[in-house]
C-alpha cells in the first residue's frame, strides 16, 4: 500500500481535472488547457510540503496550442515526448476542488489578489523554436529562481508565454533561455541581461523577442496589448461596441477554456456584420468529400447550416466505402467550429435552436447506428466518438419551437441599465433566437462575469436568473459539468445503476474533500481507488445499457435521453484520465519506478496491487470505449492474475524473476496497445486534418498540433504513462536494460534512421558502413537487399531471435539489436547522421559515437559471451551459377516424401523426406536423463522442380516468362521498374493452374477432403549458406477437394519466387534468376497448441551445450514472421536437466484452422488470454516441454552432421516437426 501520498498533478492535467469538475463532457484537448495560468508554483511551505493550500487561476487568454511537431516517428517515442513536456510538474502541487475555488473566488472578490505591492505580469516572448525545444525564463527575482530556477513558459499561437505574481517596486534582471530536445544542454540570449523596472502594483502584460535584450520594454496594462482587432474598430453604421473586460475573474466552463475564436464584444445595436472578419477558403486540389465540405461551408455562414454540412456528409457516405473519411472529416470540422477557429456568423434568416437541435437528432442518430453496425470498425467508433461531444443537445425543451426564452424576460427586466439591456439583447437573445452558435455561450458566460464582478451592483433577482439561463445555454450545448450531466439521467436509470451512480458521486464527494485537504495519509489513496472502482462501474453501468442500439421506432424523448447516456459515458473516461493523473503523481511521490523495483527486488510485490489495479482500470476504460475490447479483457485478465497469484514458490526457478517476467510480458503488451491507438490516430488524423486546414484558412499550428493534442488529451496517454514507470521498474527487477541482442558483434558506421528496412530507403550520399536505426519491421525483410553497406540494425521493438529476420541477419552477418527503453532510444536519436560504433554481446549493448570514420569498408566484430573477440566474419557468401543444377523435366507429376531428393524436391522437401524416416526411429530415443526425443512428421508429397515450367508450356506462355524473367535479371530500382516487372511476372504465373493429374495424384496420397498447407520448397532455400527464411509464400487451409482454390495456392507458391525482396535477395547471394526454381512441398495441416523454432547452437553467446527454443500459441506463423510482440524464450542444457526462462510469450492472436470452418487458404485469429495458457502458469509443463525439445534438438543436431534450425509444433502431447535446415553461422 502506498503511504506516502502526494497529490500534485500537472498543469494540464490539473486544468482538465477543474475543467471536467465546472463543465462540459466534451474531450478536453490538452493543447486548450493552457487557458488557465497557474501563478502560485512555489515548492516551499512552512511545513516543508510541496503542496499548498490551493491554486491561484487568472481567465482570459484563450491560447492555446502547445510545443508540438507532426514529425513523429514512433507512437511510443511520441507519447514519451509529450510525457516529457511535463516534467515541469513538481511547480505544480495540488489540485483545488470546487468548493476551494469558490472560496478563493470570494477572496478576489475582496481585492485580495492584486494586494499592495504586488504586479501580475504576462511575459510573452514572439519567437519560433524546433521541434521537440522549450523556451525558459531565468532572472535575478526570487520569483524567476535567483538564476537557478527555470521557469517555463507555454506556447501560443502569439509566441511562448507565462504569468507571474512579483513584487512590485523592484528592479529585476532576467534572460530567456532555449532547453534542447534533450533536456541537457540549453541556449542563453546573446548580449547584456534584460532589466525591468516594476511599477508598484498592477496587472501588466510586456511583449519581447529573442537575442533583442536592448529593446525597450513597454509595460502595457493587461488586456491591452497593441494589436489590431482583426474585427475593425466596430463603429461603422452607428453601433456602439463595448469591449469585455479582460481582468474578470469568473469560473468558466471547458467550452469556454477551449475557445479559439475571436474575443466577444458586447453590442448596443444589430450591426453585427461590421464587426466579421472576411474568410478565406482554397478549394485547389481538393476531390470528393473534402471538395464537398469545404464548399458547403463556403455556402453555409451560421452554425445550424455547417451541422446540416456535416449531416449531409455522413448520411451521403453511409453505404459507401467513404464512411471512415466522412466521419474522419466531420470531427475535425465539428471542432474547429466548436473552438471557435471557424467562426459562425448570421446570415439574415431567422432560425431558433430548434432547427439546431433537429439537425443534431438526426446526426446523433446516424452515428448510434453506425457504432452499433456489425461491421463497423474501431476506428469508425474511436472517431465517433469525438463527433458526439460537438452536437448540440435536442430535449424537448431544445426543439419547442420557442427554446431558450428566459433571455428574452431578461433583456426586457425594468431593474437593469439601459446599456447592459441592449447589450443583452442584441448580443445574446437576438443573435440567440435568429443564428444560435457556440460564440453565444462565450458571449453568455462573459457577460455573467461581469454582472457578478462586483456583488450588490446588480439586483439579486436578475442575477438569479441569469444564471438559470446560462445554466440552460449550458445544457443546450451539451457544456453542463459531469455532476449535472449524470444527475440528468438519474430518473432514467434502474435500481442497480442508480446505485452505482450514488455511490461514485459520494466516492467523488469525498475524494475532492481529501484532495483540498491535501491528505497524505494511505486513506486517501485508498479513497482515490474506490473512486476509481466506483467510476468503473457506474461507466459499465451506462456502457450495457448502450449496447442494445437504438431501436428504429425509437420516440425523440428516447433519443434525447440516449444522447445524454452516450455523453455521460464519455464523460466519466474524460474524470478517469484525471483520476489515473493524480495516481501518477501518487507514484512519482513516493519513489516511482526505483520504489516498485526496490521492493520487488526484496520480494514485497504487494505493494505493486495499486499501480496493477490503477492500470487494469485503465485498460477496462479503454475496452468500454470500444478499442480493441478482447485484448483490453485478455491484459487485464492478466494483470489480475499476476496480482492475485504473487511470487511463484514452486518449479525451480526463482520465484522473484519469473513473476517479473511475466508481468513484463503483460506491461509490453499493454504499452502496444496504447502505441497501436496513437498509430491508429496517426492513420486517421494528420493527413485530412492537413488538407482541410488549408482549404478552411486554419492557423497553420493548430493543424500541425491536431493529432498530438488529441493523443495528449484522451485516456490512452495516462495509461501509457502509467505503463512507463511499471515497465521500468519490472525491466530492473529482472536486470534489463531495455536492449535485447539478436545477432551479437561489433561494428562502426553511419547511424542513419528509417521507417523500415526497405531497399531505396538509405540516402545515396553515404558510402560507407551504416548503423541502421529501424522503426517498426514485419519480420520479412532482407536487410542486405536495402544496401550491402548495412552492417548494424537496432530495431525499435521487440522481435523473436528466431524469427525469419533474425536468421537472415544472422546469416548476412549483421549485428541486430532491439530497444525498448525510451531513455536509450533517446540517447541513439543524438547519434543520428554520426560515426557510430554499435557494441553488442549477451552481457551488455553499448553505442556511441566513433572517432574512426576513415574506412570506407565494412568492420565487423562477433563476439563471445564474456565480449572477447571469437572469429573475424567474412561478409555472406556469394553463390555462383554453378551451385545450382537446373532440374529436368518433370514427367512424374508428383513425389511421396519418403522419396523426395535435393535435386527433383528442393533441400526443405528432401530434408523432410529425412525427417519422415527418423522419426520412426526417435521412438527409441532417450536422452542422458532419460527423456525421449520422439517425434512425428505430417504426411506429406511433393510437386518437383519443373511443374510450373510445364505450366507454363500447356499455356503458351514459356516465351512471355522467359522475356519477363530476362528483363528482370537487369532492371533497375529507382524508377519503378524492377516494381514493375516483378508485379507482370507474378500475375502470369498466378494465373496458372497445375495440371490435373497432379491432383489426381495428390488425392491418392490425402483424402478428399484432408487439410493440407501448401509450402516451397526452392532450390535457393534451406541451404547452408543461404537459409531464405520466410522469403517464400505458404499457403496453410487448403483442400484437393476444392480444386480451384487448391490450384490458385498452388500457382501463389510458384509465383512467391518471383516477389521484389526474392528478386533482390538472389541479387544480392549472386544468384542468377534463371537458375532459380520452386518445388511445392504438400503436407498434412496440423493444428497445433504451441509452434516452435529451436536452434541448436546458441545464436547469442555460440554456447554449444544448449538449445534456445522459442515458442508461440497457435501456428508457427505468429513465431516466423514479425508479428509483433515475444514469445516464450527457454534455454534447456544438452547435457542435464536444467531449463531456463529467459520471456513470456505476449503476442496478441494466435492463428488457428478449425475443422468446422472452409479450406480456403484462410485462418482465424483468436484474442490470447496467456493467464490460462499452461506454458506460462504450469512450471513444471514449462520444464518438461523444455527438455524434449532439447532432447528432440539434439537428436536432430546428430543425424544432419551439425547445428540445426528446427521447426515444429505441439499437437496434444506429441511433438511434430514440420522442417529442419543448417543453422547460419
Amino acid at each position: 500500500m502506498i503511504t506516502n501520498f502526494s497529490i500534485s498533478t500537472t498543469i494540464d492535467e490539473t486544468l482538465k481535472l477543474l475543467s471536467l469538475q465546472t463543465g462540459a463532457s466534451q474531450l478536453v484537448s490538452a493543447t486548450t488547457m493552457d487557458s488557465l495560468r497557474v501563478l502560485h508554483c512555489s515548492n516551499s511551505s512552512s511545513t516543508g510540503s510541496t503542496l499548498p493550500t490551493q491554486f491561484k487561476f487568472f481567465n482570459k487568454t484563450y491560447s492555446n496550442d502547445t510545443p508540438m511537431n507532426r514529425r513523429v516517428f514512433l507512437p511510443r517515442r511520441e507519447l514519451r515526448f509529450l510525457d516529457q513536456s511535463r516534467q515541469y510538474s513538481r511547480i505544480v502541487c495540488g489540485a483545488s476542488s470546487v468548493e476551494t475555488r469558490e472560496e478563493g473566488k470570494r477572496e478576489e472578490k475582496t481585492g485580495s489578489r492584486l494586494r499592495h505591492g504586488k504586479v501580475w505580469l504576462r511575459v510573452r516572448l514572439d519567437h519560433q523554436v524546433n521541434f521537440g525545444e522549450q523556451v525558459l525564463i531565468l532572472g535575478s527575482s526570487k520569483e524567476l529562481g535567483l538564476w537557478k530556477k527555470k521557469v517555463p513558459l507555454n506556447w501560443t499561437e502569439n509566441g511562448w508565454t507565462c504569468e507571474l505574481e512579483l513584487r512590485g517596486g523592484n528592479a529585476m534582471e532576467f534572460k530567456f533561455v532555449i532547453l534542447e530536445k534533450d533536456q541537457q544542454k540549453m541556449a542563453w540570449e546573446d548580449g547584456n541581461n534584460r532589466v525591468l523596472n516594476l511599477p508598484k502594483r498592477g496587472r501588466y502584460e510586456m511583449v519581447c523577442h529573442w537575442n533583442m535584450t536592448e529593446e525597450a520594454v513597454n509595460l502595457l496594462p493587461f488586456g491591452s496589448e497593441e494589436n489590431v482587432d482583426e474585427f475593425g474598430d466596430g463603429t461603422e453604421n452607428g453601433s456602439t461596441v463595448v469591449d469585455v473586460d479582460p481582468s474578470l475573474e469568473v469560473d468558466t466552463s471547458p467550452f469556454v477554456q477551449q475557445w479559439q475564436g475571436v474575443d466577444i464584444s458586447f453590442m448596443r445595436s444589430n450591426e453585427h456584420r461590421s464587426r466579421e472578419r472576411e474568410r478565406k477558403w482554397d478549394t485547389s486540389g481538393l476531390e470528393g468529400l473534402a471538395l464537398k465540405l469545404v464548399e458547403g461551408d463556403q455556402n453555409a455562414r451560421n452554425w445550424w447550416r455547417k451541422l446540416e454540412v456535416v449531416r449531409e456528409l455522413i448520411v451521403g457516405s453511409l453505404q459507401s466505402k467513404d464512411r471512415l473519411e466522412a466521419l474522419i472529416y466531420s470531427a475535425i470540422y465539428l471542432k474547429w467550429i466548436n473552438t471557435g477557429q471557424i467562426p459562425c456568423f448570421e446570415d439574415g434568416g431567422h432560425h431558433r435552436p430548434n432547427r439546431h437541435a433537429e439537425i443534431s437528432r438526426l446526426i446523433f442518430r446516424e452515428l448510434e447506428l453506425i457504432s452499433s453496425r456489425k461491421d463497423a470498425s474501431p476506428q469508425e467508433v474511436l472517431v465517433i466518438r469525438k463527433i458526439h461531444p460537438c452536437l448540440p443537445s435536442f430535449k424537448a425543451e431544445f426543439t419547442a419551437s420557442v427554446p431558450l426564452t428566459r433571455i428574452r424576460d431578461i433583456a426586457h427586466r425594468g431593474d437593469i441599465p439601459h446599456d447592459l439591456k441592449q447589450e443583452i439583447k442584441h448580443t445574446i437573445q437576438n443573435k440567440l433566437h435568429r443564428n444560435a452558435g457556440p460564440e453565444d455561450l462565450i458571449a453568455t458566460e462573459a457577460m455573467l462575469a461581469r454582472i457578478t464582478k462586483n456583488p450588490g451592483e446588480y439586483s439579486e433577482a436578475f442575477v438569479e436568473q441569469f444564471k438559470i439561463f446560462h445554466h440552460e445555454l449550458k445544457d443546450f450545448f451539451n457544456a453542463g459539468s459531469l455532476a449535472e450531466q449524470l444527475e440528468s439521467i438519474r430518473e432514467s436509470l434502474d435500481k442497480r445503476s442508480i446505485s452505482a451512480l450514488t455511490s461514485f458521486l459520494e466516492y467523488k464527494k469525498l475524494d475532492k474533500l481529501q484532495e483540498s485537504e491535501n491528505a497524505v495519509e494511505s486513506r486517501a489513496i485508498d479513497l482515490l481507488m474506490n473512486t476509481l472502482q466506483s467510476l468503473v462501474s457506474l461507466r459499465e453501468a451506462i456502457a450495457n445499457g448502450l449496447e442494445s442500439g437504438l431501436r428504429n421506432d425509437a420516440p425523440d424523448a428516447a433519443i434525447a435521453m440516449r444522447q445524454k447516456w452516450r455523453l455521460c459515458e464519455i464523460g466519466l473516461e474524460d474524470y478517469c484520465f484525471v483520476l489515473l493523473s493524480r495516481f501518477l503523481n501518487s507514484i512519482e511521490a513516493v519513489g516511482g519506478a526505483h520504489w516498485l523495483a526496490e521492493n520487488a527486488g526484496s520480494g514485497n510485490v504487494s505493494c505493486w496491487n495499486d499501480p496493477l489495479t490503477a492500470l487494469m482500470i485503465g485498460i477496462r476504460q479503454l475496452g468500454i470505449s470500444g478499442w480493441k475490447k478482447e485484448e483490453c479483457d485478455a491484459i487485464r485478465n492478466e494483470l489480475l492474475s499476476w496480482k492475485e497469484g504473487g511470487l511463484p514458490r514452486n518449479g525451480g526457478e526463482d520465484g522473484k524473476t519469473i513473476w517479473a517476467l511475466r508481468l513484463k510480458a503483460t506491461l509490453d503488451r499493454a504499452r502496444r496497445l496504447t502505441e497501436e491507438y496513437s498509430e491508429e490516430l496517426l492513420r486517421i488524423f494528420p493527413q485530412k486534418v492537413q488538407v482541410l486546414g488549408k482549404a478552411l484558412g486554419i492557423p497553420e499550428n493548430s493543424v500541425r498540433t491536431y493529432t498530438e493534442a488529441e493523443i495528449r488529451a484522451g485516456l490512452i496517454f495516462q495509461v501509457s504513462k502509467l505503463c512507463t514507470p511499471l515497465l521500468k521498474a519490472v525491466r530492473s527487477a529482472v536486470g534489463s536494460e531495455g536492449w535485447d541482442v539478436l545477432v551479437p558483434g561489433a561494428v562502426v558506421g553511419t547511424l542513419v534512421q528509417v521507417e523500415s528496412i526497405v531497399p531505396g530507403s538509405l540516402p545515396s550520399s553515404i558510402t560507407g558502413p551504416i548503423i541502421l536505426v529501424v522503426n517498426k519491421a514485419d519480420g520479412d525483410e532482407e536487410v542486405t537487399a536495402a544496401g550491402n553497406n548495412i552492417v548494424g540494425v537496432i530495431l525499435l521493438q521487440e522481435l523473436p531471435h528466431l524469427s525469419h529476420l533474425g536468421v537472415r541477419a544472422r546469416q548476412e552477418r549483421v549485428v541486430f539489436v532491439t530497444c525498448e527503453d525510451d531513455d536509450k532510444v533517446s540517447e541513439i536519436q543524438k547519434l543520428k547522421g554520426k560515426y557510430s560504433r554499435l557494441e553488442a554481446s549477451p552481457t551488455g549493448v553499448n553505442i556511441c559515437q566513433s572517432s574512426d570514420n576513415s574506412k570506407d569498408g565494412i568492420t565487423a566484430k562477433q563476439l563471445s559471451s564474456n565480449g572477447s573477440s571469437m572469429f573475424e566474419p567474412s561478409r555472406p557468401h556469394q553463390f555462383s551459377g554453378s551451385a545450382f543444377k537446373p532440374p529436368g523435366t518433370n514427367k512424374r507429376g508428383v513425389v511421396a516424401l519418403i522419396d523426395a531428393d535435393t535435386e527433383t524436391s528442393g533441400a526443405k522437401a528432401a530434408a523432410c523426406g529425412r525427417l519422415a524416416s527418423l522419426a520412426a526411429a526417435s521412438d527409441k530415443v532417450y536422452s542422458d536423463q532419460g527423456v525421449p526425443a520422439s517425434f512425428k512428421v505430417p504426411a506429406g508429397a511433393v510437386i518437383p522442380f519443373g511443374s510450373m515450367e510445364l505450366a507454363l508450356a500447356k499455356s503458351r506462355s514459356t516465351e512471355t516468362f522467359e522475356s519477363l524473367l530476362q528483363q528482370i535479371e537487369t532492371a533497375k530500382l529507382d524508377n519503378g521498374e524492377l516494381d514493375k516487372l516483378c508485379l507482370e511476372l507474378q500475375k502470369l504465373i498466378s494465373s496458372l493452374q497445375p495440371p490435373e493429374e497432379i491432383t489426381e495424384n495428390l488425392l491418392k496420397i490425402f483424402s478428399k477432403n484432408a487439410r493440407l498447407i501448401v509450402r516451397s520448397s526452392a532450390n535457393v532455400e534451406d541451404l547452408a549458406g543461404m537459409s531464405a527464411a520466410g522469403l517464400y509464400e505458404s499457403i496453410p487451409n487448403v483442400s484437393p477437394s476444392n480444386p480451384i482454390i487448391f490450384g490458385n495456392a498452388i500457382s501463389r507458391v510458384w509465383a512467391s519466387l518471383y516477389t521484389r525482396r526474392a528478386i533482390l535477395s538472389r541479387r544480392a547471394a549472386n544468384v542468377p534468376q534463371k537458375e532459380a526454381t520452386m518445388a511445392v512441398l504438400v503436407q498434412e495441416m496440423l493444428q497445433p497448441d504451441l509452434s516452435f523454432v529451436l536452434h541448436t547452437l546458441s545464436p547469442t553467446d555460440r554456447d554449444s551445450n544448449f538449445v534456445e527454443a522459442e515458442i508461440a500459441p497457435g501456428l508457427g506463423e505468429t513465431l516466423a514472421s514479425g508479428t509483433r510482440g515475444t514469445p516464450w524464450r527457454l534455454s534447456c542444457a544438452k547435457f542435464g536437466e536444467a531449463v531456463k526462462t529467459f520471456a513470456f510469450a505476449n503476442f496478441s492472436e494466435e492463428m488457428l484452422v478449425l475443422n468446422s470452418g472452409p479450406a480456403d487458404g484462410e485462418v482465424i485469429r483468436l484474442t490470447v488470454d496467456y493467464s490460462k495458457k499452461p506454458l506460462t502458469m504450469d512450471p513444471v509443463f514449462r520444464r518438461q516441454l523444455g527438455q524434449r525439445l532439447c532432447a528432440v534438438g539434439f537428436f536432430l543436431e546428430r543425424k544432419f552432421g551439425g547445428p540445426q534450425d528446427v521447426e515444429g509444433c505441439l499437437v496434444g502431447k506429441d511433438i511434430y516437426i514440420v522442417q529442419t535446415r543448417p543453422q547460419p553461422q
